[in-house]
């Protein structure tokens, strides 16, 4: 369920199945309407799994796609403050603390295998 692309593996020899595709009163061609649908369909299956790959893998990271794209790291600027407060060193320190945790429970919950 979770790792689909792992496949199925055959365990019993006397598992069988028949292929609906190759016998021989399987009709031979299709359509052209038949075949754009299909193309449609196997693109917009083809986008779905890419986000869900982004969604379930968030730690892939974003690949850059155009020469033209760009950002600005605000927290590196010159303008930048230099310290911050120990209201908020602690505070800051607090959700980090959270924030490990709350990743600790999602692993355990999308793992239960590893323990």
């Amino acid at each position: 369920y979770m790792h689909p692309e792992v496949g199925v593996c055959l365990e019993d020899a006397n598992l069988f199945g028949r292929n609906y595709f190759e016998r021989a009163s399987a009709p031979d061609v299709e359509s052209m309407e038949e075949a754009e649908e299909r193309a449609k369909i196997l693109a917009e299956a083809a986008t779905l799994k890419k986000l869900a790959v982004d969604y379930m893998h968030p730690e892939v990271g974003v690949r850059k796609v155009d020469g033209e794209m760009f950002g600005r790291n605000y927290f590196n600027r010159y303008s930048a403050p230099e310290t911050e407060e120990d209201e908020f060193a602690d505070e800051r320190a607090e959700i980090l603390a959270e924030a490990v945790a709350l990743k600790k429970s999602s692993v355990a919950y999308m793992h239960p295998e590893v323990g």
